[in-house]
């Protein structure tokens, strides 16, 4: 079972749907937000949807305007060109992870369930959590926990991991929570879970390199007044998301020209959008969501 759609409405609204546009749905997972493009679109409409999941993809929407690629999202530009497509009308993108991988024990994406440990979102790709924690070097496992689960303890989170994995592979979600139990705070151990299952399940997926390379690329594809509009789950996410809206990449400093011309080519589109608490009641995953829109200048 996929998730519900999160900030659906929302997100649609952001879009401003030309009824004869062409738009891309890069994250398709249960297909909630294509059915609603759909819905708004005319026969001459087109919506071109992305997702690397076998899952996803056995879901697909029976619409002659719908193309569903299974593929990552950053290769867009490759499947736009075999389209013959050169500008697009508006990009929807719903980061994160989906309550069908949380919720599938076999995907080992959640701290619930003892499962092997691979959290990849394309099953098919070499790279899991098992070769992560089994086989990276002691500064890559520091950089990950640092960066991608901003945990503080992330040395000792390292340490503990490769004088265990000298003893023995690690492979189950237990193996790795029983391992790491001792560094953890029995009133935040849940939250601390959460973050080291981030960071791993991040390096696995190359999450945050995978938005720059998308992000980037809809400054090329999106015409004029066409909007960009991104759902994310964490601070990691929301920081590149919102950086790149406001300088127009992903420096801290807008870029200028040898003139001193800013290069912007976003406008943010009203406030950042979070859900309401009716929403959250109904849908638990959408609490930590934040919506962000901007209109191609």
């Amino acid at each position: 079972m996929y998730h519900k759609p999160v900030l659906l409405e929302q997100s649609i609204i952001g879009l401003k749907i030309n009824p004869n546009g062409i738009y891309v749905d890069a994250t398709f997972g249960g297909g909630g937000h294509s059915k609603q493009i759909l819905n708004k679109l005319n026969s001459n409409g087109q919506l071109i949807a992305f997702d690397q999941d076998q899952d996803a993809i056995n879901n697909k929407l029976s619409d002659k305007r719908l193309n569903l690629f299974k593929s990552n999202f950053k290769y867009l530009n490759n499947y736009l060109n075999f389209l013959q497509i050169k500008k697009i009308d508006g990009l929807l993108a719903d980061f994160g992870i989906s309550s069908h991988h949380i919720d599938n024990k076999e995907r080992g994406f959640s701290t619930r369930f003892n499962s092997k440990l691979d959290m990849r979102m394309n099953n098919s790709q070499g790279i899991d959590a098992k070769i992560v924690l089994n086989e990276y070097k002691k500064d890559q496992l520091e950089f990950i926990f640092k960066n991608f689960g901003e945990i503080k303890n992330y040395k000792k989170i390292t340490h503990k991991i490769i004088s265990e994995r000298s003893k023995k592979y690690i492979e189950t979600t237990d193996h790795l929570k029983n391992i790491l139990k001792p560094l953890t705070n029995p009133k935040e151990e849940n939250k601390f879970f959460a973050k080291v299952f981030q960071a791993i399940r991040i390096e696995v997926n190359d999450e945050l390199e995978v938005i720059k390379v998308l992000l980037d690329k809809t400054s090329k594809y999106l015409k004029k007044g066409g909007r960009l509009v991104c759902i994310s789950y964490h601070s990691l996410e929301d920081r590149i998301v919102k950086k790149f809206i406001q300088n127009g990449g992903f420096k801290s400093q807008i870029e200028s020209d040898i003139y001193g011309i800013k290069d912007l080519n976003f406008k943010k589109i009203g406030k950042m959008i979070t859900p309401s608490e009716l929403e959250i009641k109904i849908n638990r995953r959408s609490r930590s969501a934040k919506l962000r829109i901007a209109e191609r200048i």
